[in-house]
């Protein structure tokens, strides 16, 4: 079976049936549909090389993430698949382990496969790499940071707005020793996130505690260690907000293992709200980061450079929004209604 078998039994001709596959959007959507409901009915597998020989593209998305452990990652990989296949592209992913070698073998992968774009979601990329991408016209988004070139989009998160309703939440249930557990501080996002903490705290009026920032590295492990360098330090904050989920489990972990209970001796509130964060002991309170809505944007801004349709954005930005969800690992602080009770005799 190949095109022309298809090209008969739709009654349109080889050349529209070629269009069709390699989505021409001047193809008539009527007719298109009747195409691909022939190809459903005869259960046609379109020869996706042949197709890249014809149109001169691979209709391949790249994507770089910086490891696939943590449970962010294989959810923003499965969006952005989900939405590349909605158009048309296959997708080719790499893990980079935060390492500046492999960050080099991905971009040779990609270069090898001819991807028509990249996303790239991790950080650390080095110039010459960049280089070898632009120098070959290939489209890029990143998020928070990149080059300011032709061909690049930003997915820029608004990391305040969610750490902000955060910290008000907080304090609203009487919070004012507050810590927080960062990610690494080279990552741009990490010392976004706890700027936009900083400036919370000075919103509500609250003074930050030096021996209560401390900086983690987005595992589940950095954040065991950090809560026991609080539990060594003696004087115990009555809530932590950490830097992403994996952090805040680990935090919950050591609490648990220490004896403590969460919130009843501490609340804790992680960041990008993961699918294993509803079912934590207790379920933990969250800033959500959409990963479908960071894969939807990603592949509109490629999309964008590589088709020439109009209900396409063709902007450099792209704006990401956070906000909080909240469970039941944030409480009112340990002795509230021991006080209260005082205070009405």
């Amino acid at each position: 079976m190949d095109i022309r078998t298809i090209a008969h039994a739709a009654k349109v001709s080889i050349a529209t049936v070629s269009r069709t596959i390699n989505r021409v959007p001047t193809v008539n959507p009527r007719i298109a549909k009747r195409v691909w409901e022939v190809i459903d009915e005869l259960n046609y597998f379109p020869n996706t090389q042949a197709r890249a020989l014809v149109s001169g593209r691979s209709w391949i998305l790249g994507l770089i993430v910086s490891e696939i452990t943590n449970p962010f990652f294989p959810e923003l990989i499965q969006g952005f698949e989900e939405v590349a296949i909605e158009h048309g592209y296959e997708i080719l992913v790499s893990s980079t382990n935060y390492d500046p070698k492999r960050m080099s073998q991905c971009i040779r992968r990609m270069l090898e496969r001819k991807v028509d774009g990249v996303a790239i979601m991790t950080f650390g990329i080095e110039e010459p790499l960049l280089d070898q991408l632009a120098q070959r016209k290939v489209p890029m988004v990143f998020v928070d940071i990149g080059p300011d070139q032709p061909g690049v989009s930003i997915l820029k998160v608004d990391y305040h707005h969610g750490i902000r309703q955060g910290v008000q939440h907080l304090a609203a249930l009487g919070h004012r020793r507050i810590a927080f557990i960062s990610g690494p501080m080279r990552l741009h996002s990490s010392l976004s996130r706890l700027n936009a903490f900083n400036a919370s705290l000075e919103e509500c009026g609250i003074n930050p505690n030096p021996a209560w920032i401390l900086e983690g590295d987005h595992t589940l492990e950095g954040g065991t260690a950090a809560m026991q360098t609080l539990l060594n330090g003696g004087d115990l904050p009555t809530a932590v907000m950490c830097s992403n989920d994996m952090t805040a489990i680990g935090v919950l972990h050591k609490m648990y293992r220490a004896g403590l209970r969460v919130p009843d001796d501490l609340s804790v509130i992680g960041f990008d709200d993961i699918h294993i964060a509803e079912v934590t002991i207790p379920p933990l309170t969250s800033i959500q980061m959409s990963r479908f809505e960071i894969a939807r944007a990603a592949v509109t801004a490629l999309r964008a450079q590589l088709e020439d349709a109009k209900d396409l954005p063709h902007q450099r930005e792209f704006d990401i929004r956070t906000d909080l969800v909240v469970r039941e690992s944030t409480s009112f602080p340990r002795g509230t209604m021991k006080n209260l009770r005082k205070a009405k005799k």
